[in-house]
């Protein structure tokens, strides 16, 4: 499968899983099954009250960030800054706390590093490294977590969220490069349990109705990553989970369609896609994976 279209599918993975999981965000899972019974359509509605296919800041944060490095060739801290002020100017249908307060001390100081704290170990970061992973593909593993660590820095300043958006990054590229799931495990998922035990995802219990926290949506979407086989099992399992539902779709639809590709997308859940986002996706992927300059032109 080619590259380009592995990368498309992550992006397009990621706008679905979000809208998908912004009609059950802050639900409970019973909450899901009462009204629902299973959650499987881009029906919109949700406490953001959306139409059939719109997406959140997961999906747009990712897109302001992908513009800005396309426009620097290259992922620049200052650059990555100024879009998201200029996404945030724009009233976006939703944006995170941690997200607003450190982007108002880069609008007061001009510094596109917030200052550490480990308070911020929000999943803002890692919700949006795909446009990251994409630019960065084929360069080596130090230039990535530096990539990383320059978008993530602008809101979320702390080491679990740094850890979180490196190890989604990697994977997102080994997929990429069509290593199997059993490798993502073993490569990278485990390692990140074993130097940060709060990213344990074996050996609790299910993650049902996951909080905003880093270390919880890892956990919900590894937990289903690993335990489903296509695309669209994993984004269901996922989001009846509720809780951060749309940020644990858009992650886990990065990571499946990297892994499965285009073909494994539900021809449904793309038509519902908004056509404008469908096409903003499609086109910063191939453009994000052919800057990494590891992908024919």
């Amino acid at each position: 499968m080619p590259t380009a279209d592995r990368a498309t599918a992550a992006y397009l993975g990621l706008a679905i899983g979000d809208a998908l999981g912004a009609t059950v965000e802050f639900m409970l899972p019973r909450e899901i099954a009462a009204k629902y019974g299973v959650h499987d359509t881009l029906r919109g509605g949700g406490w953001l009250h959306l139409k059939p296919g719109q997406v959140t800041d997961d999906t747009t944060m990712s897109l302001a960030l992908g513009n800005s490095i396309i426009e620097q060739d290259k992922v620049d801290a200052l650059a990555a800054a100024h879009a998201f002020d200029a996404w945030m100017r724009a009233k976006p249908v939703d944006i995170g706390n941690t997200v607003r307060r450190n982007l108002l001390h880069f609008r007061k100081t001009g510094n596109p590093e917030a200052p550490y704290s480990d308070n911020d170990a929000g999943n803002g970061a890692a919700m949006r490294v795909l446009p990251v992973a994409l630019a960065t593909f084929g360069q080596t593993a130090e230039a990535v977590r530096v990539a990383c660590r320059a978008q993530a820095h602008i809101t979320h300043h702390c080491v679990a969220s740094d850890a979180a958006c490196e190890t989604l990054a990697f994977m997102v590229q080994d997929a990429l490069r069509g290593k199997d799931k059993n490798h993502l495990l073993h490569k990278h998922a485990h390692p990140l349990a074993a130097q940060f035990p709060e990213f344990r995802f074996r050996a609790i219990k299910q993650s049902t109705n996951p909080s905003g926290y880093v270390a919880h949506t890892v956990q919900a979407v590894f937990q289903s990553f690993f335990d489903t086989d296509d695309f669209r099992d994993c984004l269901i399992d996922v989001v009846n989970r509720g809780g951060d539902a749309d940020t644990t779709g858009a992650i886990a639809g990065m990571l499946a369609g990297a892994l499965y590709g285009l073909e494994a997308i539900p021809g449904i859940w793309l038509k519902t896609l908004n056509a404008e986002t469908r096409h903003a996706c499609e086109s910063q992927a191939r453009h994000l994976i052919r800057l990494s300059g590891c992908v024919p032109q």
